[in-house]
């Protein structure tokens, strides 16, 4: 029979079939740094974005052809600020790598040296960033590749979130080996950024590129702004182009998957990573000034601008409409869209694989740790694919709105892990050589992150900009750590009651009391009687049948039909009928009230209700049979003594039977 499931996932895959495959180093830079390097793409662009818009707050006309170029220079300390604490961090995670061979993220980390409140508060950072970072990263790559192709403009909320489900399905299928496929637009997008750099250097060197003087204003205007108000813009943008350290941890969290010695080799790719990023960040950022280009925020959020790196690559190629220009500019921007896709992917085997770890700490439901048919975690990439495609939806995939949401999460996730390792060299003291040097490097990295998240939150909060947004983050964590908090009290609260419940005694029931639901006769009622009369032994059966009197409180016509067809039918059965009269046309508070009345006349006797239920393979089907049943099983499974039972029946399935055999069932 064919299924459209298996057809677009695959076939299931056996538990045997797992395979843990290792990476060498220069795949593991392809997979575990898309998320890194691909930062480059938006980090200076909000930078600029922020000068703008700090310009703008101060009454200071910006405009594409009249930027101040004094201010937009502030974008240069800022990129080197930022480089600054990309080492820092970089130096602190080679720690927690050597530390934690096997995967080190900041729930793990803090779950063993901080206990569980931190733990919990990593782990809903960590949750939301992976969000964030497959709404901002395939936004961006949206963006860019219809900066690039203009036909696409406008249709950037449909693209970016078929762009998710795809990835989506891709994991969702559990392809395996896919490591070397990663490098191709990780290396791709390296190697082309590279020659756009090189080339723009070249071009300033032999004097072709335009000089500040053709864009800037009047000094006077510049001088006119305080120095308070140039430090607000500074640590403004600086804020801002903090979204290029997001990702830096995912070689950390990824220690596992690399090849023998596995620590070492993490170590390096952390290195390669550190070292690719800065320079490419700094050059995207020194040409950018260089060149003289403004990038600013859409007054219509529904308005995506074309992006920074689509403005430095039709700056230093020139005229990208046609020849070698136009296939090194259209290549800039696919393999830009290829990477940032990648990035998110990156997100699809992180999310998924933290909320399994945070559901066997029944912190989750126990569905996020479920494997699905072929070997991945289906239930948290569903999940991750619906709630990013929501923000996107509801955002426009607009990078201007979701980057603000950023940071802060990742510099939660920063700051506790720092933390954490500080407190995993003081554990490891009388064993650990150098551990006050490595617990002083952690600490440098544990205040330093945790500075600049004070920055984020009070510049964002501080900010008149209404793209802000980051009391959405500073609810939504609260909120996934309470929901973390109510979940595990419920798991342990049943656990307790299911180990308390072992010490009860065993009370065996003296009766048993079957009752078949009847509403018609039908092959489906009758199945039902056969069944009640095989599981009975020496019990009760009967027929149970609701009576809707009429306006005069007569019998209805319908249980006069019905005691005619069940002496026709069912008279071999001996099995008596009877029937519960109800004036209200209710159906389940009476069978309610006559289990209850029936309980206390026998409390040692075992109640099986059975409930004829149709079977049927359409949507419209379920939706238009068996609601009365459903409501009959909800009320009914909370009755103490009480066992409902469904019998299945299919129309047309084969298994019609002579209703008059019905006796020697």
């Amino acid at each position: 029979m064919f299924s459209l499931k298996r057809f677009i996932l695959g076939r299931r895959l056996a538990s045997t079939e797992a395979k843990g495959v290792k990476v060498g180093n220069v795949v593991g830079l392809s997979i575990f740094s898309s998320d890194a390097l691909s930062s480059v793409a938006y980090a200076t662009q909000e930078i600029l974005a922020s000068i703008s818009s700090s310009l703008g707050g101060l009454g200071v006309a910006v405009a594409a052809g009249a930027v101040l170029a004094p201010f937009y220079r502030l974008s240069l300390p800022v990129a080197i600020a930022i480089i600054i604490l990309l080492v820092i961090l970089g130096v602190s995670y080679k720690q927690t790598i050597n530390a934690y061979p096997n995967g080190g993220s900041a729930y793990l980390v803090a779950k063993s040296n901080l206990g569980e409140m931190p733990s919990l508060i990593a782990g809903a950072s960590l949750l939301v960033d992976f969000v964030l970072t497959v709404a901002v990263s395939a936004s961006s790559g949206v963006a860019n590749i219809a900066s690039a192709i203009t036909v696409l403009k406008g249709h950037e909320v449909f693209l970016t979130i078929a762009a998710i489900v795809l990835v989506a399905l891709v994991n969702l299928r559990g392809t395996e080996d896919s490591g070397k496929l990663f490098a191709i637009p990780t290396y791709g997008f390296a190697i082309l950024l590279v020659v756009l750099l090189g080339s723009g250097a070249v071009k300033v060197l032999m004097g072709h590129a335009p000089t500040p003087q053709m864009v800037e204003t009047s000094v006077s205007t510049a001088a006119s702004v305080s120095q308070f108000a140039i430090l607000i813009i500074f640590l403004k943008a600086f804020s801002a182009g903090c979204t290029a350290l997001t990702g830096v941890e995912g070689i950390s969290n990824g220690v596992s998957a690399f090849r023998e010695p596995r620590a070492q080799n993490a170590s390096k790719v952390m290195t390669w990573m550190l070292i690719m990023l800065a320079t490419m960040f700094m050059g995207v950022t020194l040409l950018a000034n260089r060149f003289n280009l403004v990038y600013m925020h859409s007054s219509d959020p529904r308005v995506i601008t074309e992006t920074l790196l689509s403005m430095l690559a039709k700056a230093v190629y020139g005229d990208v409409e046609t020849g070698f220009s136009r296939i090194l500019y259209l290549a800039t921007m696919g393999f830009t869209f290829l990477v940032l896709i990648v990035a998110a992917n990156s997100s699809f085997a992180g999310f998924p694989r933290l909320a399994a770890m945070i559901s066997r700490n029944r912190y989750l439901p126990k569905q996020f740790s479920t494997q699905g048919g072929r070997l991945v975690f289906s239930n948290g990439i569903i999940i991750l694919a619906i709630v990013s495609s929501l923000l996107v939806w509801l955002l426009h995939a607009n990078t201007d709105l979701l980057l603000p949401l950023y940071a802060m999460g990742v510099f939660i996730g920063f700051t506790i892990s720092q933390a954490s390792m500080v407190m995993h060299w003081r554990k490891w003291r009388d064993t650990e050589k150098k551990w006050l040097i490595k617990s002083a490097i952690n600490g440098v990295g544990a205040m330093t992150t945790g500075v600049v998240l004070v920055v984020i939150i009070f510049n964002k909060f501080k900010s008149p900009d209404h793209l802000s947004g980051v009391w959405i983050i500073m609810l939504i964590i609260p909120a996934l750590i309470w929901l973390f908090l109510k979940i595990h009290w419920h798991y342990d609260h049943i656990r307790a009651s299911l180990a308390s419940s072992r010490a009860e005694p065993i009370i065996l029931y003296s009766k048993s009391h079957v009752i078949v639901l009847v509403n018609s006769i039908h092959r489906g009622t009758l199945e039902a009687l056969r069944y009640a009369k095989a599981i009975t032994g020496s019990g009760i059966v009967e027929a149970l049948n609701i009576d809707f009197r009429d306006e005069s409180g007569n019998p209805s016509l319908v249980r006069f039909a019905l005691e005619s067809e069940w002496q026709m039918y069912c008279s071999e059965a001996n099995i008596p009928l009877r029937f519960i009269e109800n004036r209200y046309r209710q159906v389940v508070e009476p069978i309610v009230n006559e289990l209850d009345r029936m309980r206390k006349k026998e409390p040692e006797t075992l109640f099986t209700v059975v409930v004829p239920e149709f079977v049927t393979e359409s949507i419209m089907g379920n939706i238009l049979h068996n609601q009365t049943a459903l409501r009959i099983k909800t009320v009914l499974r909370e009755m103490p003594n009480t066992v409902v039972v469904s019998v299945p029946y299919k129309i047309g399935g084969g298994h019609d039977r002579d209703p008059h055999i019905i006796g020697t069932a």
